[in-house]
């Protein structure tokens, strides 16, 4: 999601790319000059087509503060998931001391307060996109006074998200993943009965079918307060026929991951080549 706000800038700075010089206020200039020139001369792409539009457009605004809400939207909801996977709740990550501070109440707690700023920032960049969207809506063709009120939002966006991706990137480079929890907690959970369901199916059971016998099997296992992994190929067997010895396999998450190695998938494998891949794409916008 990261790489498509950048495509999204990188777009938004093409269409901004173009020199106004000799426009005016709406009808442009009564004296002959090259602006194609001064446009080069200035490092412009190239230039504006109509006076009476380019004077009273600020689209190329609206497009830069509708790449940097949706880029706040990309970082608040992140924000959301480290918030709750640093949690003591989860326990899948530690956030760095420099990106935290103690609680004014609880000496125990670590309060994620980079991660929740840039949550609550967000709401400040998409009301700087509301806030000229309503400024612009009436204004009729050609420069109005109006418009002076561009810059208050456009630089308060700017300011918020640089300063939200620095911080992002300053709680990235600190942060201590702990696989082994999760792993534990999918382990200890039934998120593995899509994947019997499945193994079933490819077995030759219906997939209808299939799901109904991985639902009774979840139901069982929660009446006797079993998990997963306490099951034996031959209680499954027991269990329901169709369950061959190889599915207890399947018990565990890694096994079923394993199998989800379509492109996007989270096998592995696939995830190794999908990081491969987004390297390189990074490595296409760096200049």
């Amino acid at each position: 999601m990261f790489l498509r706000d950048l495509e999204r800038l990188q777009q938004a700075r093409a269409r901004v790319n173009l020199c106004p010089l000799g426009s005016g206020a709406l009808a442009g200039s009564g004296f002959p000059f090259d602006r194609h020139a001064i446009a080069a001369d200035l490092g412009f792409a190239g230039i504006t087509r109509n006076s009476m539009d380019v004077s009273g457009d600020r689209d190329w605004a609206l497009d830069f503060l509708y790449a940097a809400s949706t880029s706040m939207l990309h970082l608040s909801r992140l924000a959301e998931d480290w918030i709750l996977y640093s949690s003591e709740e989860f326990g899948w990550m530690d956030l760095g001391d420099g990106v935290t501070s103690g609680s004014s109440l609880m000496p125990q707690k670590k309060n994620p307060d980079s991660l929740e700023l840039i949550r609550g920032k967000s709401g400040r960049v998409f009301g700087s996109l509301t806030s000229l969207y309503v400024t612009v809506k009436g204004t009729p063709m050609t420069y109005n006074r109006d418009m002076q009120e561009d810059k208050e939002p456009l630089f308060l966006a700017a300011d918020q998200l640089a300063g939200c991706l620095a911080m992002i990137a300053e709680i990235t480079s600190t942060v201590t993943l702990k696989p082994d929890v999760p792993a534990l907690a999918a382990a200890e959970s039934w998120t593995v009965a899509t994947d019997i369901a499945e193994a079933l199916a490819r077995c030759g059971t219906p997939f209808h079918q299939a799901h109904k016998l991985a639902g009774r099997l979840v139901l069982e296992s929660l009446n006797q307060g079993k998990k997963p992994l306490d099951w034996t190929p031959a209680e499954l067997a027991a269990f329901s026929p169709e369950f061959t010895p190889e599915m207890a396999a399947f018990l565990h998450p890694a096994r079923g991951m394993e199998n989800r190695q379509v492109p996007g998938g989270t096998a592995p494998s696939t995830v190794a080549a999908a990081l491969v891949e987004a390297a390189t794409r990074l490595n296409e916008f760096r200049p």
